[in-house]
């Protein structure tokens, strides 16, 4: 049976049969009802994060870099970053992590049972701000989530950017989130040079690794980069970023041309309840992508 997310008391603004006046922007059912997605497959990454993969009633129409609101009826809603690139089918990727109520009773759904999406949110990556440059993706744990969205879509046509290079860091081997994806991105580089993938843990963990050991910002003074032609793209710990900016700076890069992935923790979806508001903007609408010469002179924006 498929859940009732929706109603139809806000299918056009007026007076609502509660006698409630119903704005005009309350009436998108994008960003106020959830649809009704069915659980596809499920698919451990981690001890503690799997893979969901669901079915909407109509493509998402996404961005990279955008997230959705995820629920389930009488247990509750959160933000949830996607982590699949643009698509033109109906399927919507999430990974989710297991650290309270809701993510609890996700990772007990079996497929063929429903959730509910709202979205999507955010701003995103536009495509536009990287064609025809080299791009560097720095990411750190969870941040390869969203991060993931928009190499796909890079990777999908990859005659339109130059020369792409991806550092992933991570705790452990047993941190490490589409290792085998991320290993075939590494293998399109091969004899062309233009794909370069590092991989690093912060402690092998007594673990097999075939990657470096070391921080996300150590790699980066060495790389062929020049930086009136790259872009860079940053997700991760909030620790992470103040000391990868200080590296790119150093390398020649303006502030104009690093994106970050600010992922603050977001609510409601539609600025209204102003938890994720960094000064005058609110990540679930104006972010969570920013560039870096938008936000770095905001005290509440980087650590």
């Amino acid at each position: 049976m498929i859940p009732n997310f929706t109603t139809p008391d806000v299918a056009a603004p007026g007076v609502a049969a509660s006698g409630v006046f119903v704005p005009e922007t309350a009436c998108s059912r994008e960003l106020y009802l959830p649809q009704a997605a069915r659980l596809l497959e499920v698919e451990a990454l981690t001890a503690r994060e799997s893979r969901f993969k669901v079915e909407l009633p109509r493509p998402l129409g996404h961005r990279p870099g955008q997230f959705v609101m995820l629920s389930a009826p009488g247990i509750g809603e959160a933000p949830i970053s996607i982590s699949c690139g643009p698509r033109d089918d109906a399927i919507l990727e999430m990974v989710i992590r297991r650290v309270g109520t809701l993510t609890r009773f996700l990772h007990e759904l079996e497929p063929g049972q429903w959730v509910g999406v709202r979205g999507p949110f955010g701003s995103g990556f536009d495509l536009g701000d990287f064609y025809g440059r080299d791009l560097l993706f720095v990411v750190g744990g969870l941040g390869m989530v969203p991060m993931r969205s928009l190499i796909q879509a890079v990777m999908a046509t990859p005659d339109r950017f130059g020369k792409v290079t991806l550092i992933s860091g991570w705790r452990t081997p047993a941190d490490e989130l589409f290792r085998a994806e991320v290993q075939s991105w590494s293998r399109l580089g091969e004899g062309s040079g233009r794909v370069r993938v590092i991989r690093l843990v912060d402690d092998t963990a007594k673990l097999p690794w075939d990657g470096g050991v070391g921080l996300v910002t150590e790699p980066i003074a060495d790389l062929d980069l020049d930086p009136e032609r790259t872009v860079a793209a940053l997700c991760g710990p909030p620790v992470m970023y103040k000391f990868v900016i200080l590296e790119l700076v150093a390398r020649g890069l303006a502030p104009s041309r690093i994106f970050v992935d600010l992922e603050r923790r977001m609510r409601c979806g539609v600025g209204k309840c102003g938890h994720c508001q960094i000064n005058h903007l609110y990540c679930c609408q104006d972010g969570p992508v920013f560039r870096l010469d938008r936000v770095a002179h905001l005290p509440e924006a980087l650590p």
